[in-house]
């Protein structure tokens, strides 16, 4: 199992500190537009090898692909953040720009990959990689739920003051404050609806605090987390490595699922070997799929600002 990492900040280097820490990988190349970074995070993780018990080798590359060449699953964390003064449709089209040029270059090398799109707007840059490449939508997963529904599921047990392998939990959606969906209705402990712990009231903060999960970090950080991205992400590619046929929350192409067409969002599938083996259609209440829709609605406004 080859895996390409593309972009060596924090959170692409957090990627494949965890992916090669769970072993299951050969091989792991960051790559990266500056000159020896990309390089010199593969030296420091490698030089981890011995102490934490790991043999997957982790190359680095500066904007080489040729060397990503035939890798099963790559990884784009490649973009920038939006700055004080820049417009929303500068900062989209500046990353649409990153995340086309990147995608196109993996597929040059690795025409059957399976790709996973972190860069943010993250479900629109998704839906972008479906529109301006060739690869099939089970190969295109964008991840952001698998992050969120990881968050929801922290302060989930910190309401209930239990351990957190209690939980369980899943958040739908767009990936923003505005567009996720906690579903706290079928949130459980150890199978037994949270609601039998939590009171209404302490349940909608679980749920507003899993929103703005991001956006505390960046303001207690002054950047963007990277641990619980990278860990998201080595869990999905694990997933797809040893086709665990796990479920997770995902942003995917739908086309009539959830009652939404032409457009990538936060719901429940199967990942395995194939990538998405299956969306999962679970049981909406009539709030969550008007929260649904909402949520569509938004991501279709940041579509729209794509030239495609």
């Amino acid at each position: 199992m080859k895996v390409t990492v593309v972009g060596a900040g924090a959170v692409g280097a957090s990627c494949a500190e965890y992916i090669a820490i769970k072993n299951f990988a050969s091989e792991v190349v960051l790559l990266d537009i500056k000159e020896g970074y990309a390089e010199g995070k593969a030296m420091d993780l490698m030089q981890t090898a011995s102490l934490n018990g790991f043999d997957t080798k982790i190359t680095g590359i500066t904007n080489d692909y040729s060397k990503t060449a035939n890798s099963d699953v790559c990884i784009i964390t490649s973009g920038i953040p939006r700055k004080p003064g820049m417009t929303r449709e500068e900062l989209i089209g500046i990353n649409a720009g990153i995340v086309k040029n990147v995608s196109s270059s993996l597929i040059a090398h690795s025409p059957n990959t399976i790709m996973i799109v972190v860069s943010n707007p993250m479900d629109t840059m998704a839906y972008l990689v479906h529109k301006s490449t060739s690869l099939p939508k089970h190969k295109i997963i964008g991840m952001g739920g698998a992050l969120d529904s990881a968050r929801f599921k922290y302060r989930l047990a910190e309401a209930l003051e239990g351990p957190i392998s209690d939980v369980d939990g899943m958040v739908i959606g767009g990936h923003s404050d505005t567009g996720m969906i906690p579903l706290t209705r079928l949130a459980t402990r150890n199978g037994v609806p949270v609601s039998q712990f939590l009171s209404e009231d302490r349940l909608n903060t679980v749920k507003e605090d899993t929103k703005v999960g991001g956006a505390t970090l960046t303001k207690l950080l002054g950047t963007s987390a990277w641990y619980a991205p990278g860990a998201a992400v080595s869990s999905m590619v694990q997933a797809i490595a040893c086709d665990q046929k796990k479920m997770f929350p995902c942003s995917v192409m739908l086309q009539g699922e959830y009652g939404l067409n032409d457009i990538c969002l936060g719901v429940p599938v199967i990942l395995g070997k194939n990538g998405i083996e299956k969306i999962v259609n679970i049981e909406l209440n009539q709030a969550e799929k008007d929260n649904m829709i909402s949520s569509a609605e938004a991501v279709k406004s940041v579509n729209d600002l794509l030239e495609l």
